[in-house]
């Protein structure tokens, strides 16, 4: 039975192997992109979101494949921005999550694009349809004009950031939690520790959403031409409804899609094409694709060790310590690359995998490859300490940054498992063997080895960022304390050198690199990028003589995540302590 399977996977596999081939044949030969049209409108629907990269990793090939991504849309505005051929822009945004620092860089690369005279026009169906739309329309400032469908609304109103709190769930289903953390700020822990926020939470919670409405505020204050006082009164009053948007100056008319671009033809000339962003990327090319050459390696998702993947479960990608660091050896081998760009969108995750990054990035400046760190989203706890080593930091206004502290415990769950009636037994040889089981609390010398553990942690972790910041132990230590701050307020504390995206990150590369500023870049990235196809291949899923093991052996992968997701719920044991990475969620 065995052997048949095998013989029916192997058949299979040649099949699909074949039919891609054919495919991929066809596609070349006969089938070339369209060309750009001499005048053209594009395009860029930012409905569905973006994703910062997409690793090797089949499974988020396939499903993230058809996304744009933040850097390709940035790299396109500023192509499209020196093409005589694009005659305008027109972006279209929604409720897709895109997150405070990608709407930065995204408002950046806008901006540069309105350099060049070209019109620049936003339209959404509706900021949030009854929810918040804080995201879209923060963007929506750096455009000329701004469109609202008529029957959309404009969800813009202050901010604020709820959190749930699982302390009486795990009261009732008799589970304790045993964490401790460094310091008071680092409030990962407290969703199962606490019944609501504690007052340092709070504190920092409340910084943060301050810091971010008062970027918001002058952003709309900025593009509408409006005092900052008068821009917080009228938020107050919303959200928006259609005409009450346009009364208020927040938006400019209100119309389809369709009569946007009849407007936009009258207004540029009938012959004008609407061209994809898709379609216009690959045929125009790249404005990073010739120069000098700076590595590019990606850092985004939960820092792990091991390989970088993607969780198919909780839907999250993983900054794998061997795959970054080997990209890292490479980039600096290659005798071609002048300078290393790392985009760092994290929140975090294990030490150890953080500080072989962290190792990595003072190796590459050691042997001579200047390193610039370019922060997304977030760059917080493990992701703020791969970034501290490098030779310069810039990160977006909104960018949450730093949470320099730690966490970690276990949660024990030996009374839950006797209301359904299952006992828990062990058989030890030595002391202290089953000191992270989750079935029984920790002793008091287990204990004093855990908060042992946590001082050397925070200790080396305050100790790495005074030696990559040049700050002495006592400046960090006042930063530090596990508390996250906002981009702009990291840098008035020294924990970031400049605010902006790629663009700023560029220019700081060639300051540190030498690179002359008239000179072109070529970003590189490092691992190549690969199709899902390349990847299948390499990683022999189509091997005619592995074909059928392959498959076995995928099936029983597959299921691995499962356990994974049963074990973090406490339904099996979880070998080792637990630990979080610092999140804020806010309802953009």
């Amino acid at each position: 039975m065995r052997r048949f399977l095998l013989r029916f996977f192997a058949i299979i596999g040649v099949l699909v192997t074949v039919g891609l081939a054919a495919l991929v044949l066809v596609t070349f030969l006969f089938v070339a992109p369209e060309p750009v049209p001499r005048a053209a409108v594009l395009e860029v629907d930012l409905e569905p979101g973006l994703v910062e990269h997409v690793p090797d990793d089949p499974i988020l090939l396939t499903l993230e494949r058809r996304r744009l991504t933040v850097r390709g849309v940035v790299d396109g505005l500023h192509r499209a921005a020196d093409d005589d051929r694009v005659r305008g822009l027109l972006v279209r945004v929604g409720d897709g999550a895109l997150g405070l620092g990608v709407v930065e860089e995204l408002r950046e690369g806008v901006l540069r694009f309105r350099e060049s005279g070209k019109p620049a026009i936003l339209f959404s169906e509706s900021f949030g349809e009854f929810g918040p739309g804080h995201g879209g329309y923060y963007l929506a400032t750096a455009f000329d004009e701004i469109v609202l469908q008529p029957s959309g609304d404009l969800g813009l109103t202050g901010l604020s950031a709820e959190a749930p709190f699982f302390r009486g769930t795990l009261d009732r289903m008799g589970v304790e939690p045993q964490v401790s953390q460094r310091e008071a700020y680092k409030t990962a822990a407290e969703a199962f520790t606490e019944d609501g926020f504690t007052e340092a939470s709070r504190e920092a919670t409340r910084g943060v959403l301050e810091a971010v409405f008062a970027e918001l505020v002058s952003a709309v204050a900025d593009a509408r031409a409006m005092g900052e006082e008068q821009v917080r009164t009228i938020l107050d009053s919303g959200p928006f409804w259609g005409e009450e948007a346009v009364a208020a100056g927040l938006v400019d008319r209100l119309a389809y899609r369709d009569e946007v671009m009849d407007d936009l033809r009258a207004r540029l000339g009938e012959e004008v094409e609407l061209v994809s962003f898709r379609r216009y990327r690959n045929r125009a090319g790249s404005a990073w694709g010739s120069g000098a050459t700076v590595a590019l390696i990606h850092g985004s998702g939960t820092v792990t060790r091991g390989e970088s993947g993607f969780d198919p479960v909780f839907g999250g990608s993983s900054v794998g310590s061997e795959t970054v660091a080997r990209a890292f050896r490479q980039a600096v081998d290659d005798p071609s690359v002048e300078a290393i760009l790392f985009r760092v969108d994290s929140p975090g995750g294990s030490y150890v995998a953080s500080d072989v990054i962290h190792r990595e990035v003072r190796r590459a400046r050691d042997q001579g490859k200047p390193v610039v760190v370019t922060m997304g989203n977030v760059a917080a706890s493990g992701g703020y300490l791969v970034a501290a080593g490098a030779d310069r930091i810039v990160a977006h206004p909104s960018t949450i940054t730093g949470s320099i502290g730690v966490v970690a415990g276990k949660a024990v769950t030996n009374e839950m498992w006797g209301k359904v009636g299952v006992s828990w037994d062990v058989v030890e040889v030595g002391s202290r063997t089953a000191m992270w089981s989750p079935v029984r609390p920790f002793g008091d010398a287990e204990w004093e080895r855990v908060e042992a553990g946590l001082d050397r942690i925070y200790d080396e972790f305050q100790a790495k960022v005074a030696e990559g910041r040049g700050m002495s132990r006592e400046e960090v230590h006042e930063v530090a304390q596990g508390r996250i701050w906002t981009g702009r307020q990291a840098r008035d504390l020294g924990l970031v050198d400049h605010l902006g995206g790629f663009t700023t990150a560029l220019e700081v590369v060639r300051e540190v690199a030498g690179i002359d500023p008239d000179r072109a870049v070529e970003l590189t990235v490092f691992p190549p990028e690969r199709s899902l196809f390349q990847v299948l291949l390499d990683e022999g899923r189509f091997d005619r003589a592995g074909a059928g093991e392959e498959v076995l052996v995928s099936a029983v992968e597959a299921v691995r995540p499962f356990q994974r997701a049963l074990m973090r719920a406490g339904a099996l044991p979880l070998p080792g302590p637990v630990t979080a990475p610092e999140l804020l969620d806010l309802p953009w």
